[in-house]
């Protein structure tokens, strides 16, 4: 890709750039603003095939199936690589034609595919035979010396998901199961739900933790009650001690004072005095 954008201007490679990695980022979490980003790219580059392929893929993943068929081929045309051929394959089948999908499975352009392409154009085509109700075909169509072997690729774990997924459709679930376990092993990003669909075979159901409704009155009392005995804690360990003290003199003061006493005058009245004299010279 770099290579491409070196055939523009500095400075509108670079703006093309800046979009591009945009839609590299979003396009899993936010892939309608990385579609967003990639009309951006193709306005301003239209003539260059890494843009018109990120272009494609940003539709792709907005399910715009004839724009995303349209970057695809215009990419190809630019390039001559057919590594786009599966992902083409299968915008024939998000418009609704999978008899398309199946006869791009049969063409020579799936030779010339890497070994993960190969795979991915088989994945195609069996949720092409899927599209038609061809359930048994659609596992025989997934049936290869991939699917059988031990080892792990980057497409084993999908591979084996779809093989399970087609099984369970057909009625044999405990082939399903077995297969499910199989793309489990083989998943370790996490890429399928396998561990959810077993759990569904086998009948487990994942349950939240939650407060009944009915309770909530006793609950909120209960935490009320904490909050009391907290907020009174707070206030004991918040209390200046000069303060306290001059608090428990004045209650001496009010219990003990006799009114008919004409010698004792109440020391918060005596206090009282003074700090209104001293607050009358400072004014």
């Amino acid at each position: 890709m770099r290579q491409e954008l070196l055939s523009l201007p500095k400075g509108l490679a670079e703006e093309v750039s800046k979009n591009l990695v945009m839609v590299a980022r979003l396009i899993d979490e936010d892939p309608e603003q990385a579609y967003a980003y990639s009309r951006i790219a193709l306005r301003l580059a239209s003539r260059v095939a890494a843009v018109r392929e990120a272009a494609g893929f940003a539709a792709y993943a907005t399910q715009k199936y004839s724009e995303a068929l349209a970057e695809f081929r215009a990419a190809k045309r630019m390039t001559g690589s057919v590594e786009l051929w599966p992902v083409m394959a299968d915008c024939e089948r998000g418009l609704g034609r999978p008899e398309r999908a199946l006869a791009m499975a049969g063409e020579p352009e799936v030779q010339k595919l890497d070994k993960a392409g190969q795979v991915e154009m088989r994945l195609v085509a069996a949720g092409a035979r899927r599209d038609q109700g061809q359930l048994e075909a659609a596992i025989v169509t997934l049936q290869s010396p991939e699917l059988a072997s031990n080892a792990v690729q980057p497409w084993t774990a999908r591979l084996r998901y779809a093989y399970a997924d087609a099984l369970l459709a057909a009625g044999r679930e405990d082939e399903a199961r077995e297969w499910f376990g199989k793309a489990l092993e083989a998943d370790k990003d996490g890429a399928t739900d396998a561990s959810d669909r077993l759990a569904e075979l086998d009948g487990v159901e994942f349950v939240d933790a939650a407060i009944d409704l009915s309770d909530d009155d006793e609950v909120e009392d209960l935490t009320a009650g904490d909050r009391d005995e907290d907020d009174d804690e707070d206030d004991d360990e918040d209390e200046d001690p000069a303060e306290v003290a001059a608090a428990e003199r004045a209650t001496d003061v009010t219990e003990y004072y006799d009114e008919d006493d004409e010698e004792f005058e109440p020391l918060e009245q005596s206090a009282a005095g003074a700090d209104t004299g001293l607050r009358g010279d400072q004014a």
